[in-house]
């Protein structure tokens, strides 16, 4: 095998295939990543349960395959200086790389040890703008559950209904949700869960946001196709959460605030909690205004900003970090803040009422002196 290629194409390619390349495992080819050369370069990673494969305008002047360590080839390659980079092998699959004056020899790995990605067995596609899909994950994923004891909601129910396509995430401690329309889909409804962990890197492919990004849905696994570079994930199996019987729908508390004045209040006073403490946020709904107080071990905050509405001096107790997540997330200057009693969910909505998103975070009890 030999080939040529520039330097800044092979490392963004690199970078991204390594995303999937086991860190740690019994099988040494899964810390590696397959370098496949023929018209053009293809360079994959693959850790059973997620794989990524890129490809890379190269001049080939001997076709054939090697699997390099991921961490070492990534490492020697965002090193490199700039220029064109040459690769070749041998076939007792000693690898020489060289750039400029760099040059090195490292030891690959026979690509036939190299387990397949999963076929996709073609059941139904949709599309949608990269800039789109990427918001949807940012505004959602920070809700999906790291608790392995329940696998399902280390994923995001994604949802298809008259070419809407809703993202769904949820912890049991809050839940997140967007909803946007599709560019492009070949089914009346369909519904999947995909891990967490490949949503986080199907966001960082979506990198030229006027383009889109084709999802293909399988009986048991979903590919992510943008820019020349392609994701295949697992599917999650189980029941997940039924959101809209979940959220509750009829709040005899609505009021109106600015989101960027809601952070600031919450950030201000979260400042004494830390980690070890996890005190609540205390949170008094007012008559046109909003208090926030927390009292920790370090000492006592106290901030208020405008509300439009009356809130009847609820007092609702809040986890400052899920209560900030949410609101930092939410893509509106101005939102709904939806509740009920000091025992009962909040829910922000936007300002208009809209369906386009929708942050449900639980009350946490508070103690006598929080």
């Amino acid at each position: 095998m030999k080939f040529s290629c520039e330097k800044g194409f092979l490392d963004q390619a690199v970078t991204t295939a390594a995303r999937a390349a086991a860190a740690k495992s019994s099988i040494p080819t899964l810390e590696g990543l397959l370098l496949e050369a023929n018209h053009n370069l293809r360079i994959t990673g693959y850790d059973l349960k997620k794989g990524i494969y890129t490809n890379v305008d190269a001049d080939v002047s001997a076709s054939g395959s090697v699997v390099l360590g991921a961490k070492i080839f990534a490492d020697i390659v965002r090193k490199l200086p700039d220029g064109v980079v040459t690769i070749v092998s041998d076939d007792k699959n000693m690898v020489h790389i060289s750039c400029g004056n760099a040059d090195y020899n490292i030891m690959g790995i026979d690509a036939g040890d190299y387990p397949e990605l999963p076929s996709m067995d073609y059941s139904s596609s949709l599309a949608l703008s990269q800039d789109t899909l990427g918001q949807m994950i940012r505004e959602t994923n920070f809700a999906v559950s790291d608790n392995e004891s329940r696998p399902v909601y280390t994923g995001a129910l994604l949802e298809v209904e008259s070419d809407v396509l809703t993202m769904v995430a949820v912890d049991g401690y809050r839940l997140a949700l967007r909803r946007e329309n599709l560019d492009r889909c070949d089914v009346d409804e369909c519904s999947f869960i995909v891990p967490g962990s490949a949503l986080s890197d199907v966001e960082k492919i979506c990198n030229r946001p006027e383009e889109e990004v084709r999802i293909t849905i399988g009986s048991k696994h979903v590919s992510f196709t943008a820019n020349g570079t392609v994701l295949i994930s697992r599917r999650l199996e189980g029941d997940f959460l039924n959101y809209k019987k979940t959220v509750p729908t009829e709040f005899p508390i609505r009021l109106k605030a600015e989101r960027r004045d809601l952070i600031r209040c919450a950030e201000r006073v979260s400042l004494i909690i830390d980690d070890r403490t996890k005190n609540p946020l205390r949170c008094r709904f007012g008559n046109g205004s909003l208090t926030i107080t927390s009292a920790t071990p370090l000492g006592r905050a106290e901030d208020s900003c405008p509300l439009e509405g009356d809130g009847q001096d609820l007092v609702v107790g809040f986890n400052n970090s899920y209560l900030l997540q949410a609101l930092k997330a939410a893509p509106a200057d101005t939102l709904l803040v939806n509740l009920s009693s000091g025992n009962a969910p909040c829910v922000l909505l936007p300002e208009d009422g809209g369906d386009k998103f929708l942050y449900m975070i639980l009350p946490v009890r508070l103690r006598a002196g929080e």
